[in-house]
C-alpha cells in the first residue's frame, strides 16, 4: 500500500488591519495603541476598578494619574474612581498600621535598610504625625513604609483612623483630578513640543518628590 505525501505551502505572513479584524470577528487581546487600551478599560470597568483598589492600597501615583486620564477619555467614571482609590489607599495604610502595631520591627530583621527607613518614619510620626499622615502618600521614599511607622509610634488608633480617612480622600481627589486635568491639557496640546513638555513636567514632579523624601530622612537623622 503506497502512502501519499502531502505538502503544505507556507506563504508570506498576512497583515490584518484592525478594521478587517473587526469585520471577520477576530478579537485583538492585546491593544496596540492608547485608544485601544482605553477601550479595553471601558469594556472591563469592574476589573479596572478592582485593580485600581489594589494599586491605590500601595499609593501607586503613576497608575492613579493614568486612571484620571482614563476618566477624561470616558473609560472610567470620576466619582466611582475617586471612591475606589479613597477606600483602597485608606485600607492599605490601615493594614500596614496594624502590622506595625502588632509585630513592631521584628519582621524586618532580614531587611536592615527597610527597617532603618521605617524607624526614621516612626520618629518623624511621633513629632509631626498630623502633617505626616496628610502628606506621606506623595513623596516616593516615605509612602510605602509610613503606615508601618505609624503603628510603631505612640499614635492612638482613633487618631490615626480619623486623620488617615481625611488624608486618603484628599490624595484620591488630588491625584485623580490631576490625571483628569492632564488629559484635558493633552487633548488640546497636539504638537510634539507640548507632549514633550508634559512628560518633562511629570519627570520633574517625581524627581522633586524623591528629593523631598530624602531631605525629610536627613532632617530626622540630624535631630
Amino acid at each position: 500500500m503506497r502512502r501519499r505525501r502531502c505538502s503544505v505551502r507556507v506563504g508570506p505572513p498576512v497583515i490584518v488591519s484592525r478594521d478587517d479584524a473587526a469585520e471577520v470577528g477576530l478579537v485583538l487581546v492585546f491593544p496596540t495603541d492608547l485608544p485601544s487600551f482605553l477601550e479595553l478599560i471601558r469594556q472591563h470597568g469592574d476589573a479596572a476598578y478592582s485593580l485600581m483598589f489594589a494599586y491605590a492600597s500601595a499609593h501607586s501615583l503613576l497608575i492613579t494619574l493614568f486612571a484620571g486620564y482614563a476618566v477624561h477619555s470616558g473609560a472610567l467614571n470620576f466619582g466611582t474612581l475617586v471612591v475606589v482609590c479613597w477606600c483602597g489607599t485608606f485600607a492599605g495604610d490601615v493594614i500596614r498600621f496594624w502590622i506595625g502595631r502588632r509585630f513592631g520591627t521584628s519582621w524586618l530583621g532580614s531587611m536592615p535598610r527597610l527597617e532603618r527607613t521605617v524607624q526614621i518614619a516612626a520618629r518623624l510620626a511621633d513629632r509631626h504625625y498630623v502633617w505626616m499622615i496628610l502628606f506621606h502618600r506623595y513623596p516616593y521614599g516615605i509612602r510605602g513604609v509610613a503606615g508601618f511607622a505609624y503603628g510603631m509610634s505612640q499614635l492612638p488608633w482613633s487618631t490615626f483612623l480619623a486623620l488617615n480617612f481625611v488624608a486618603a480622600g484628599l490624595w484620591s481627589c488630588t491625584i485623580v483630578s490631576a490625571g483628569y486635568a492632564f488629559g484635558h491639557v493633552s487633548e488640546k496640546a497636539l504638537s510634539d513640543a507640548s507632549s514633550g513638555l508634559a512628560f518633562a513636567l511629570l519627570v520633574a514632579f517625581l524627581g522633586i518628590s524623591w528629593i523631598l523624601s530624602k531631605k525629610l530622612e536627613r532632617a530626622v537623622e540630624r535631630s
